[in-house]
């Protein structure tokens, strides 16, 4: 009879600590649920922020008065929208190099400025006229991103510096990054031409107070829009 009491006590004991460990595996798989589910709202939070950065490029690249216009140069612009500090630029593609117009020498120049090696830059560069020589231009910056003996990491280094979209074979040196200016040795002009183009790239970081951090950058043509449209259309969108 005792021998049966002490099966049962030790079934009792096994299936509590069995209950016990359920428990707590349950417990922390709806922490974890509840965490991911707070960053995911901060997230949307910081995401909706950086659209609004956005918007307002959006609002000041249409101002009439052209010196209310933010200057298309890469010039950052702080915003506060909804508790979240929001860095806002605007590049003109005018100030990047022209895959499709550049000479096979510029680009050959630029990418050993973003780190490739002597024999790689040539390699790329020659490919690409190769592709150009055959009628056909790259129509999306991902195309590059093919080309062969193009690595992710450089990639990601000369993207913000070129562009399919300017049709002009150097870029206007008041509008260029630093680096590409001095990759290309385009002369120094001081102030930003205002003639910015139609085309522009506008990158919008949301950060908030706990640290979630989002950003968009979005390639944009300017557009004559009717009233209560919007008075551009996307052309590339980075989240």
């Amino acid at each position: 009879m005792k021998g049966q009491q002490g099966v049962a006590l030790l079934l009792v004991l096994w299936v509590l600590a069995v209950l016990s460990t359920l428990l707590a595996g349950l417990a922390g798989t709806v922490q974890l649920q509840q965490r991911q589910a707070g960053w995911q709202a901060a997230h949307v939070r910081a995401l909706l922020a950086a659209e609004a950065g956005l918007s307002q490029a959006a609002i000041s690249l249409q101002a009439r008065d052209l010196k209310a216009r933010w200057a298309a140069n890469g010039q950052p612009h702080a915003l506060t929208f909804d508790q979240a500090q929001v860095a806002v630029s605007v590049r003109s593609e005018r100030g990047k190099l022209d895959l499709n117009a550049a000479s096979q020498a510029d680009v050959d120049r630029l990418l050993r400025a973003c780190g490739a090696a002597p024999s790689v830059a040539e390699a790329i560069a020659q490919a690409l006229q190769q592709q150009r020589d055959g009628s056909t231009p790259l129509r999306a910056l991902e195309e590059f991103r093919e080309l062969p003996g193009m690595s992710a990491a450089l990639y990601r280094r000369v993207l913000p510096l070129v562009t399919v979209w300017s049709g002009q074979a150097q870029p206007d040196p008041s509008l260029a990054p630093p680096r590409l200016a001095r990759a290309l040795g385009l002369p120094t002009v001081r102030t930003p031409n205002p003639d910015a183009g139609q085309i522009l790239t506008v990158t919008s970081e949301a950060r908030l107070p706990g640290g979630v951090h989002a950003q968009v950058r979005v390639t944009l043509m300017m557009t004559l829009a009717k009233e209560g449209a919007r008075p551009y259309r996307v052309l590339r969108w980075q989240e």
